[in-house]
């Protein structure tokens, strides 16, 4: 049944409702994907409920989201008194007050957020004193570019052993919380609140890898191989995505569609955006390219797990070029890049 808002009486999920729908959809699902499957559900249904809604009580929910993100700033970068003051003088003491306390009760406010400015000289200065796993769980929760620049500082079989245990991550058991948030606490001075239950695994490495050079790279996997080659094989698969196909050079594309199907093209390119269907199709003939669009519209319903599975399969043929030394994928660049 839908619902009309009373603005006195809107919820926190009714008001993350009215706020996903005031996003266009792309950036909706891009918050979605950071959520859990029961928070969408939660979410989703609120939505589904919706209409009728007065364009000033989306103003208000929009308005309250602004200050909160801006308010959790000002946290992060003087703290709480900080905040409060620079709040103070935009708003006056009431409403300062009102948004410091929705900050500290809505808004986790973690160590990580403080160790993510860290230089990673001095997070490994830091973390090298500590267990391979505590250093693993904290590394999972930076930014990959992060987590990729901390490696390099990290020396073997210290880095190999570390790499290994983030991309085996799980279930973190009450006594291992207990130590990292004892670390975070030391360094950052703040009381983690959130529970660490499933973070890092292979995918989670593999994002690091991506932005290491590829020597290092190389040799992080050479080393998982030997440590665990099921292990190192899952990572070497999934640095590679087949979205990551908008990055290689157009001459690669050329050489990797002449070895695919066309059917499988149109499969594989069902869930993908514009901007990939459109490299695909620049680097086609004229005819090639019509026939494909056309297999593209007149394609029925099609299962996500075989769009996925011919995906993969491009996939698989795309590393076994770059192997054979017939494309390059280059993936990584940087400033350590180096060209001949």
């Amino acid at each position: 049944m839908a619902r009309d808002y009373n603005q006195s009486e809107i919820t926190g999920v009714q008001k993350v409702a009215l706020l996903m729908i005031a996003l266009n959809v792309e950036n909706a699902s891009q918050v979605f994907k950071h959520l859990d499957s029961s928070e969408v559900e939660l979410i989703s249904t609120e939505i589904s409920k919706v209409k009728n809604i007065p364009s000033q009580t989306v103003d208000t929910v929009l308005e309250e989201f602004y200050n909160m993100v801006t308010a959790r700033q000002y946290v992060l970068e003087g703290g709480l008194e900080y905040a409060e003051a620079v709040l103070e003088k935009s708003f006056g003491i009431n409403k300062a007050t009102e948004i410091i306390e929705k900050v500290r009760n809505l808004t986790t406010l973690k160590g990580f957020d403080v160790l993510k400015k860290a230089d990673s000289a001095q997070l490994i200065s830091f973390l090298s004193k500590e267990h391979p796993q505590t250093i693993a769980l904290i590394l999972s929760h930076l930014h990959p570019d992060q987590t990729a620049s901390a490696l390099k500082e990290l020396t073997d079989p210290l880095r190999t052993d570390v790499v290994y245990r983030i991309a085996t991550l799980g279930k973190i058991s009450p006594q291992t919380l207990k130590r990292i948030e004892k670390v975070v606490d030391e360094m950052a001075g703040l009381n983690m609140g959130q529970s660490l239950s499933q973070i890092g695994g292979t995918k989670s490495l593999a994002g690091v890898l991506i932005r290491t050079n590829v020597g290092l790279s190389k040799e992080i996997l050479a080393s998982l191989e030997e440590k665990d080659a099921e292990v190192a094989h899952e990572i070497k698969r999934l640095m590679f995505l087949f979205e990551d196909i908008i990055n290689i050079q157009d001459k690669d594309i050329q050489k990797i569609l002449r070895q695919v199907d066309r059917k499988d093209i149109a499969v594989a390119l069902k869930i993908v955006d514009d901007k990939l269907k459109n490299k695909i199709f620049s680097n086609m003939s004229e005819r090639a390219s019509e026939l494909l669009k056309e297999e593209i519209q007149y394609m029925g319903k099609v299962k996500l797990k075989e769009v996925e599975s011919v995906q993969a399969k491009i996939v698989d043929l795309i590393k076994s070029l770059e192997e054979s030394g017939e494309i390059s994928l280059n993936m990584r660049g940087g400033s350590e890049e180096i060209y001949v």
